[in-house]
């Protein structure tokens, strides 16, 4: 296990579409160096490895190299317990995609194994840490809107298929809009408001199939939905701001804002949570927007896709603040914790919408620690 001021050496598990991402990102951060990749189409890991001059194993080796220290988990959403479970029991430390596992009691099982073997597991989404994100919370602990009182919440498009060459696991148990979306938006409000106290929702479906678009070989053909592609909820904190919150797969086209906040001295507007950038604006007591422009802090540039780049996307961030966390011996803020709050959150939304009570959730979280700028230019090459 690699001590000191060596980078932390990284195994990939999982060689779809978002591994590119991360491969590509490795480069920019300090502390972090992948080795290594693997995917259950081994012809997939051959291939990522050659274009990033890494070396391809069997998931199994991978597992017990010596050489990797933390496993990176870009498994699907079904696949992340198994292979974070996995990782842990080897004696490796874990980032995972998110989210954490399908239900929450996956989850805890998680935490209490690497609590057990005394490893650090950490979860996607780090999109918090942007700039975007860290703006926001800035000027929310500044007092800037004063205390929080009320927002509004919306992920709403018309799914994956199409973009995405193969996009059936989006439409099951375990993901759909809410468990594949929610996580960049609750993450993101948990991070600037703290934990959710109860919850109460209603879901819908407006196709039992759907038609991939998308280029590749599916072309043209359908799957099944198995799970609802609309689910409105409202999310009461333990602040006790009440936010209404909404994910949907089922609209053309909508004028929502993806995250306000308000509170008693003023208005918060966020960009997307999925990206890192954007610009926040500020309300002060009613006054015009005022814009934060998050593109002169680290982490907002726009990089993505490399070759054209119209958005901020920098994952790999919060692998590269679990290296400062375990060099440090402190928490990474995309904690597991964290992770688990915001899948109790959802998996309490789910089933809140099929018995029409409010529920109380389970767990909580302390809000992570802020990210300021100095923080995230100590991260950088």
């Amino acid at each position: 296990m690699t001590t000191g001021n060596e980078p932390l050496r990284i195994g990939v598990v999982g060689c779809g579409n978002i591994a590119e991402t991360y491969l590509t990102n490795a480069s920019l951060f300090r502390d972090v160096q992948i080795t290594c990749c693997s995917d259950i189409d081994a012809r997939q890991a051959v291939n990522r490895a050659a274009a990033f001059g890494i070396e391809a194993l069997g998931v199994d080796t991978l597992l017990q190299r010596e050489d990797v220290d933390l496993v990176l988990n870009l498994t699907v959403p079904q696949a992340h317990f198994d292979i974070s479970l996995a990782a842990l029991q080897a004696g490796k430390h874990v980032y995972t995609e998110k989210p954490l596992g399908v239900s929450a009691s996956q989850g805890r099982r998680l935490l209490r194994e690497a609590e057990r073997v005394q490893r650090l597991i950490g979860s996607a989404p780090d999109t918090f840490l942007g700039a975007a994100g860290r703006e926001a919370r800035r000027l929310i602990d500044d007092g800037r809107i004063g205390q929080p009182v009320t927002g509004t919440a919306f992920m709403l498009g018309r799914g994956m298929e199409h973009w995405h060459p193969d996009p059936a696991f989006y439409y099951q148990p375990g993901a759909g809009p809410l468990f594949d979306m929610g996580p960049y938006y609750l993450t993101q409000l948990v991070g600037l408001i703290g934990p959710v106290a109860r919850v109460q929702s209603l879901a819908s479906g407006g196709q039992v199939e759907r038609t991939i678009t998308a280029e590749g070989p599916l072309q043209n053909t359908r799957f099944a939905v198995g799970t609802p592609t609309t689910v409105l909820a409202l999310l009461e904190f333990v602040s006790g701001a009440i936010v209404t919150f909404g994910t949907s797969w089922d609209v053309f086209r909508h004028s929502h804002q993806p995250i306000e906040i308000h509170g008693t001295e003023g208005s918060l507007s966020l960009p997307d949570p999925d990206t890192f950038g954007g610009s926040v604006f500020l309300s002060e007591r009613g006054e015009v927007w005022i814009e934060h422009d998050s593109r002169v802090r680290a982490f907002g540039e726009r990089n993505w896709p490399p070759d054209a780049p119209d958005r901020a996307n920098y994952r790999m961030l919060a692998v590269a603040d679990m290296a400062a966390a375990i060099r440090d011996g402190a928490a990474p803020r995309a904690s597991a914790s964290l992770a688990l709050h915001v899948l109790d959150i959802m998996e309490s939304i789910a089933l809140a919408s099929t018995g029409g009570e409010a529920l109380s959730l389970t767990t909580t979280v302390e809000r992570p620690a802020r990210m300021d700028e100095a923080d995230a230019q100590s991260l950088l090459v």
